[in-house]
Order: structure tokens, then C-alpha cells, then sequence
């Protein structure tokens, strides 16, 4: 059982996406039971597995216990792949956070709610509050996607201090690059300078995620997109392992 969360501080650097098509991954070439958990409050991973909106605001009622977060849960159309969305109320969970004054709160529910799955994947939004930090004492794995660009490098730096403040109960950092386009000297120079990280081209296939409302494994599973989703995957379940 394992925590992962998909964090970066940057917005606009393929989070979302990463998440939706990390937990088909889990739950379809690695026959996980997976739950992904929604934290941000645009909803996308939900939109992204064709899974839609309530409109009832409850989801920071599963921060305050006031409901049972299996109560929210949704199926979605994979196997073994269920979602916890977002709604508009998560954009208070920062305060509310504050106001019960549990530091380890996002940490215990995430305890509870692996129990009946195999791996947990945290959609995250891109903030720098108590909320992150939450997250980063949750997690087991934080992978983080970056653009080959001086702000996502600048993005990265300040994660890797947010995750070192934690001291030995860190969990361990994976930055993946996104969105490359090896037709580009700066993507192919950052590449060369960071040959170990994990590449998740630009692709028209995944971008298609968006408008098909699926993850890009289930529609062209051929494609460079869904097989370096796959390969990141088989990564991050290796390094798992390790841990």
C-alpha cells in the first residue's frame, strides 16, 4: 500500500493529467486497486476519467469528518479504479485546515482510505500552504512534473525545500519532465543535463485526454504518450518497492 501524490507548486505544467493517466496506469497494467483523491478544486481529474460533478459542496467535510470519505467515492469506467473528486469547497481547505489545527489530518485520512486500496494517487493543487505540507507528510512518493523550463526549475527547487523541511520523514522526490519536445534545443539540453528523470513527451494523443474525457492509454494505447505513462509508472512502482 502506498501514497503517491502528483505536486508542483507551478500550475500549467500537465498535474492533472499526470495524476488521471498515473492511476489508470496502477489500476490497469498493474492490477492495483487505486484510488485517486482530488485535491484540487477545478475538479479536472474527475473530467479527465469521465467522471461527472456533483454539485453538492461535501468535499471538505471529509477533512472536518463531519462525512465518511467512502460515502463520497465515486467508480469510474476502468477496474479497480475509483475517484474521490473535488468540488468548489476545497478552495477553504486550506483555512480549514488552519481552524482544526490537526497537522496531520490529510495524513490520517489517507491512512484510512488505503486500506481498501493498493495505491492512493493525490491530485494536488499548485499552492505553498498548510495543505502542501499536509500532503508531503502523507506521501510516500512525490512525483513532480516539469517542463524543461527556468520557472519549473525554480518550481522544483522550492518543493525540494518544502519536502526537505521534514527532515528524515521526507518522502523521497521524483521530477519527471513534461510536455518535451525534442525538436527544441532547450528541451534536448535539459534532457541531457537530467538524463535520469522520466520523459513524458508533448503529444497530440495526449492532449486528446481532455476532449476524449479518458486516460491515453485507453484510446491509443500505441501511442509515444501511453507508453511513457507506462514506463513512469513501472518507475515509480519500482522505486515504491525499494521503499
Amino acid at each position: 500500500m502506498a501514497v503517491v501524490a502528483i505536486y508542483s507548486v507551478k500550475g500549467g505544467v500537465g498535474k492533472t493529467t499526470f495524476a488521471a493517466n498515473l492511476a489508470w496506469c496502477a489500476a490497469t497494467h498493474s492490477s492495483r486497486r487505486t484510488l485517486l483523491w482530488d485535491l484540487d478544486a477545478a475538479g479536472g481529474a474527475g473530467f479527465l476519467l469521465g467522471v461527472d460533478p456533483k454539485k453538492k459542496r461535501l468535499a471538505t467535510s471529509v477533512i472536518s469528518k463531519e462525512i465518511d470519505p467512502a460515502k463520497l467515492i465515486r467508480k469510474t469506467g476502468y477496474p479497480r479504479l475509483d475517484l474521490l473528486p473535488a468540488d468548489e469547497s476545497i478552495r477553504a481547505i486550506d483555512a480549514q485546515l488552519a481552524e482544526i489545527g490537526k497537522k496531520n489530518r490529510i495524513a490520517k485520512l489517507t491512512a484510512d482510505l488505503i486500506k481498501d486500496y493498493d495505491r492512493l494517487l493525490l491530485d494536488c493543487p499548485p499552492v505553498l500552504n498548510e495543505l502542501s505540507s499536509q500532503i508531503v507528510r502523507a506521501a510516500d512518493l512525490v512525483v513532480v512534473p516539469i517542463p524543461p523550463s527556468p520557472l519549473s526549475a525554480r518550481a522544483l527547487e522550492i518543493v525540494r525545500e518544502e519536502v526537505s523541511a521534514e527532515g528524515k520523514k521526507a518522502p523521497p522526490i521524483m521530477p519527471v519532465f513534461s510536455m518535451v519536445d525534442r525538436r527544441r534545443t532547450l528541451h534536448r539540453d535539459a534532457i541531457a543535463a537530467s538524463p535520469d528523470w522520466a520523459v513524458i513527451p508533448a503529444s497530440s494523443a495526449i492532449e486528446q485526454c481532455a476532449a476524449r474525457q479518458a486516460p491515453v492509454g485507453a484510446f491509443a494505447p500505441r501511442s509515444p504518450g501511453a507508453r511513457a505513462f507506462k514506463a513512469l509508472w513501472t518507475l515509480i512502482e519500482r522505486t515504491l518497492a525499494k521503499g
